[in-house]
C-alpha cells in the first residue's frame, strides 16, 4: 500500500497528492510517469510524476478529475492509500546544456513541465516558460515555475489572469524576435495544444518535444493501447515515450484514438455517479433514522 500523506485541491477538479512511494522516488527523473491503482477492482491510471523527494521517499501527483477513475482517486483522503504505484516508467527527459530553451505547460500539463524546467535550469540553460489555462482558477504552481524560469509568461483563454491569449500567441512572438537563439522547446498539455505548438515551431525548424498521455493499460508495451504513429512508424508511449518529437507525431491519428472510448467513458462516469448518489441517499436516510 502507498499512503497519501498530503492532499491539496487547486480547483474543483484539479487535485494534488503527495504519496509515499520510496522505490519510485529513489529513481524518478523528470519526464517519467507512474501507473496507480486505487483498489483491486480499480482501473490502472497513468500519471506523470510532477515532483519527487528522494530523502522523504515521496512523489507528487497532480491530476484532473475527468472520468470515473480520476473522480474516485480525487475522493481519497490523507491517511488512505493507493493499492499500487508502478514506476518510474518511460524514458526520462534528455537534460543537457542547450542554451536557451522554452517550456510550455497547458492546464494540468503545468505539473509535468515543472520538473523538466527545473532540471534544465539546473543544467545552466536559460529557461523561458509559458503556462496557460482556460481561466485563472485552473492555474497553479506559478510561484514554482517562476523560481525555475528566467522569464515566465502566463496566459488565460478568458483573460482572467495574465495575458488573454492561448500559449501559442506569446510563443510565436518570442520565435519571431529570437527564434534563431532558441535551441529546443518542450510542450506538455492537452493533445490539441501540443499539436498547435508543434505546428508553430515547425516553420522555425526548432526541435520540439511533447509528452503524450494516451490510453494505457499495462505500461509495458504488451497491450498496444498506447500506440501512436510517427513518421517512421508506430511507437508505444509507455516504453518508447512518453516524450516524442512533436513534428513527427501523426496528430490526427492520436486525436482520433484519444476519442475512441469517449462514449464508454461517459457511460461509466454516469453509472458511477448514479451509484454514488444512491449510496449518499441511503446514508442520509440511515442518519435520519438514527
Amino acid at each position: 500500500m502507498y499512503p497519501i500523506i498530503e492532499k491539496e485541491a487547486f480547483s474543483e477538479t484539479t487535485k494534488k497528492m503527495v504519496v509515499e512511494a520510496p522505490h519510485v522516488a529513489r529513481k524518478a527523473k523528470p519526464g517519467q510517469f507512474v501507473i496507480v491503482q486505487i483498489d483491486e477492482k480499480g482501473e490502472r491510471i497513468p500519471l506523470t510524476i510532477a515532483d519527487f523527494d528522494r530523502k522523504a521517499g515521496t512523489i507528487t501527483l497532480i491530476f484532473q478529475e475527468i472520468g470515473k477513475s480520476t473522480r474516485e482517486l480525487g475522493m481519497l483522503k490523507v491517511g488512505e492509500a493507493l493499492l499500487t504505484v508502478a514506476g518510474p516508467l518511460g524514458h526520462p527527459t534528455e537534460i543537457a546544456y542547450y542554451g536557451t530553451v522554452i517550456c510550455v505547460g497547458g492546464g494540468v500539463g503545468i505539473a509535468p513541465i515543472f520538473p523538466i524546467a527545473r532540471a534544465l535550469k539546473e543544467a545552466q540553460n536559460e529557461v523561458i516558460s509559458i503556462i496557460g489555462a482556460r481561466t485563472k482558477s485552473l492555474l497553479f504552481w506559478e510561484d514554482r515555475m517562476r523560481e525555475v524560469s528566467d522569464e515566465l509568461i502566463i496566459c488565460t483563454d478568458d483573460g482572467s489572469y495574465g495575458r488573454k491569449a492561448i500559449v501559442t500567441t506569446p510563443l510565436k512572438e518570442i520565435l519571431d524576435i529570437k527564434g534563431n537563439l532558441i535551441s529546443k522547446i518542450w510542450a506538455i498539455g492537452p493533445a490539441i495544444m501540443m499539436k498547435a505548438v508543434s505546428e508553430v515551431t515547425a516553420s522555425y525548424g526548432i526541435p520540439t518535444m511533447v509528452s503524450l498521455n494516451t490510453v494505457m493499460v499495462d505500461g509495458t508495451g504488451m497491450c498496444g493501447g498506447c500506440r501512436v504513429l510517427l513518421e517512421e512508424g508506430p511507437r508505444f508511449v509507455c516504453v518508447d515515450g512518453p516524450e516524442f518529437d512533436g513534428h513527427k507525431v501523426d496528430w490526427s491519428n492520436l486525436l482520433a484514438r484519444l476519442a475512441f472510448y469517449r462514449e464508454e467513458e461517459k457511460k461509466a462516469l454516469e453509472h458511477w455517479e448514479e451509484h454514488e448518489c444512491h449510496l449518499d441517499n441511503m446514508l442520509k436516510a440511515e442518519d435520519r433514522r438514527n
